[in-house]
């Protein structure tokens, strides 16, 4: 009797091990499309799940085409809410929001000191494309505050923000329009030139389960920790305000 007790408080034992790798309460193995810009925060809320980074405009398109998806989080409520439209993704929540800020690179050979700075003539100007949340947030900005000139000065419509941010680090532009989460990691070779006041949009990043997930309990723990104390310090680390 007592060796037959302790086969079975071993046995227990196990199976919590394994339930804590890989059962109800784990996010492991959950594949997250997610915004560009959410790359940081996203690992640190969870390194075991899977994860493709992308323009949120690309992830809703993969959706579509029926990719395989656990999870999807936007820098827009655009895209996920048209996907839970079409049936496609479950209610979306909000989860964070952001700022779009203008930088440049170290030393700014284009002496850029104020948004309206990018609009004159001969500066090399990089934005997100037309799609990409941060690419329509940048022309709304632009078109608000009468600069629509400046689409002119742009010498490359980049796939995601991420990509703005390098190349104006590396010195490949005089300035570009990002997140000022993306102007963090390369803060090192960048200066940050902020919007005038008022002319800030509101930015907001959706999360949502994917209709069908063949993972749909790990995708809801994901979202849980995006949505959870975990998930917030991570986001708020990484420069996000949350609701």
């Amino acid at each position: 009797m007592h060796y037959l007790c302790k086969c079975s408080a071993v046995a227990l034992a196990l199976a919590a091990v394994a339930a804590g790798c890989g059962g109800s309460g784990s996010a492991q193995g959950a594949r997250v499309l997610a915004a560009a810009s959410l790359t940081e925060a996203f690992q640190k809320v969870d390194p075991s799940a899977r994860f493709s980074f992308a323009g949120s405009d690309e992830l809703a398109r993969q959706i579509r085409e029926g990719a395989p998806a656990d999870v999807y989080a936007s820098a827009n409520a655009r895209y996920p809410d048209e996907l839970f439209a079409e049936g496609l993704v479950e209610e979306p929540e909000v989860f964070a929001s952001n700022r779009l800020v203008v930088i440049v690179p170290r030393g700014n050979p284009a002496g850029i000191a104020s948004v309206a700075d990018v609009a004159e003539p001969g500066v090399e100007l990089l934005v997100a494309a037309e799609g990409v949340p941060a690419g329509d947030y940048t022309r709304d900005v632009l078109a608000d505050l009468g600069l629509e000139r400046a689409l002119d000065n742009v010498v490359s419509n980049e796939d995601d923000v991420r990509g703005v941010a390098g190349k104006v680090a590396l010195g490949e532009a005089d300035a570009g329009f990002v997140y000022v989460t993306d102007a963090a990691p390369v803060e090192d070779d960048v200066a940050v030139v902020e919007l005038p006041e008022g002319a800030q949009p509101p930015i907001e990043y959706e999360i949502a389960v994917v209709a069908g997930s063949e993972n749909a309990e790990a995708a809801r723990v994901f979202v849980e920790r995006v949505l959870g104390p975990e998930g917030r310090a991570a986001l708020e680390r990484a420069g996000f305000s949350v609701p």
